[in-house]
């Protein structure tokens, strides 16, 4: 690493696998470069395997903005069996990942000024520290999510048996308390390696220089208020806590929206759509996704669903129509007519659609989502409500969030892991947040909060001036180290 005078301070973020990880580390960095004057680098760990990945790498190198640069994939197969879950995979790769970027960071023709990981990278801070940097971990996700994160150590100790089995909610100091059944993945066995994983991860957390959050302050005031108070959170949570969020992919332009979805979309009357998808990573048994198939007919109102095939390894965004080579592929997945039916109310898409687009277009009125935070913090900025369908990681927990603390979503009776959700209820939740009585304050709840939102990011909020505490940090620190090198 030179010692070369840059004209402004430069700041690294690494970026776990997976898309989910991928997509709000670079909105961070995006955010940091146009708003508070740095230059940004960021390493990725690619699967090379998925499409969306791809496709959200390119878009973020057009225009360029950060400089995007790949770390060489390294092979855990002898680490972990070939069943292991996708936590544990994502956190041997992260550590089998660290000489490659001290390798990169050594290359650099700068001194960075900070290292800011998100919560699968939390190992790699001790990289920041041989470099002498400081060391931010970026949480792309709710401040409940970081209580219960930060409070795990404790929990571990004192909880006895495993966490489903307890008949008691888990309390965690000043903040709500979780309910066994919404507990994140990892904690749903002691005798996993995620879960021992999950555990180190809080250990290490609190000892960065900052904790950035993807809310924003009046999100969650009363769990940011516990994760400061020393005599709760704040005694284990050493590192200040700064909400900077929301920070989410941007619309395009409704002018250079183009295809059949958006012309479909133009015809539709304001907010009478409902957006249906699953996430990246989501898929529905065949009975479920049957069962949402009548849900949606029942429900008689409009709507977008994109599908995923498990026989298909790559979105295209192509339509289903009726007496096509893909609707035959896909026939057993919905009831027998329901293409021929649905032909002047509904779209279902394969794979992949331009989920912030859609969220953004003034027909969409509903959204029927996993809960993945991304997706849900794109469907608040855009004032739409929520039917929280969960699936895995922490989903449960923001399902919980949004419809018992928010108010702006339902979630069915059970959990997608305890049983099918039948069509009555499906469409019994549609019209919740669509046209009966209880849908006007639901909307008028996630429009309160979009409007928040919007205010918080722009110059003078409270995101705007959290991320700015923490870039006058970086340059501060980026100043010392001129000094030193001078």
């Amino acid at each position: 690493m030179e010692n070369t005078t840059d004209s402004k301070p430069h700041l690294v973020l690494l970026a776990s696998l997976g898309i989910g990880h991928l997509i709000p580390i670079l909105e961070l960095g995006k955010r940091l470069f146009t708003h508070h004057n740095f230059d940004i680098t960021i390493f990725v760990v690619v699967s090379h395997s998925s499409a969306a990945e791809s496709q959200v790498l390119q878009s973020a190198m057009t225009p360029k903005l950060c400089e995007i640069v790949e770390l060489p994939p390294v092979d855990i197969s002898r680490l972990v069996s070939p069943d292991a879950a996708v936590v544990t995979r994502i956190c041997v790769t992260m550590r089998e990942i660290k000489p490659a970027l001290r390798s990169a960071i050594s290359a650099l023709s700068f001194r960075p000024a900070a290292l800011i990981v998100d919560l699968f990278g939390s190992q790699a801070m001790m990289v920041a520290d041989e470099f002498e940097m400081l060391k931010y971990v970026y949480i792309p996700s709710n401040a409940w999510f970081l209580a219960l994160t930060i409070y795990m150590p404790i929990l571990d100790e004192v909880v006895q048996g495993e966490y489903l089995d307890q008949k008691e909610p888990l309390k965690i100091p000043g903040c709500k308390a979780v309910q066994p059944e919404d507990v994140v993945d990892p904690m749903l066995d002691r005798t996993d390696q995620q879960y021992l994983e999950y555990v180190r991860m809080a250990m290490e957390i609190p000892t960065c220089d900052g904790i950035l959050l993807n809310i924003w302050e009046d999100l969650e005031p009363k769990t940011l208020e516990a994760l400061r108070d020393e005599e709760l959170l704040g005694q284990l949570c050493k590192a200040p806590v700064y909400p900077v969020g929301p920070l989410t992919r941007p619309p395009k332009p409704l002018d250079s929206r183009s295809g059949e979805l958006f012309i479909w979309l133009d015809k539709q009357p304001g907010e009478s759509v409902i957006y249906v998808s699953f996430g990246s990573g989501g898929t529905l048994s065949l009975e479920q996704t049957v069962e949402l198939a009548w849900g949606l007919e029942l429900s008689q109102q409009r709507f977008i669903w994109v599908v995923r095939s498990p026989s298909r390894k790559k979105g295209d965004g192509s339509f289903f129509s009726a007496g096509s080579g893909e609707a035959s592929s896909m026939a057993s997945c919905f009831p027998e007519g329901f293409l021929d039916r649905i032909q002047e109310v509904g779209l279902v898409i394969q794979d992949w659609a331009p989920q912030v687009d859609i969220l953004n277009h003034p027909s969409v009125g509903g959204f029927i989502s996993h809960c993945g935070w991304n997706s849900t913090l794109e469907s608040i900025t855009n004032g739409v409500p929520m039917i929280a369908w969960p699936l895995y990681s922490e989903q449960r927990m923001n399902a919980a969030l949004l419809t018992e603390e928010l108010g702006v979503a339902v979630r069915p009776s059970i959990l997608a892991s305890e049983g099918m959700v039948g069509r009555e209820e499906i469409e019994m939740m549609i019209r919740k947040i669509t046209v009966d009585k209880e849908a006007t304050n639901i909307k008028n709840r996630v429009k309160k909060l979009k409007y928040s939102a919007a205010e918080t990011i722009s110059k003078g909020g409270s995101s705007h001036n959290a991320l700015s505490l923490v870039a006058k940090q970086c340059e501060l620190s980026w100043k010392s180290m001129e000094l030193k090198a001078s």
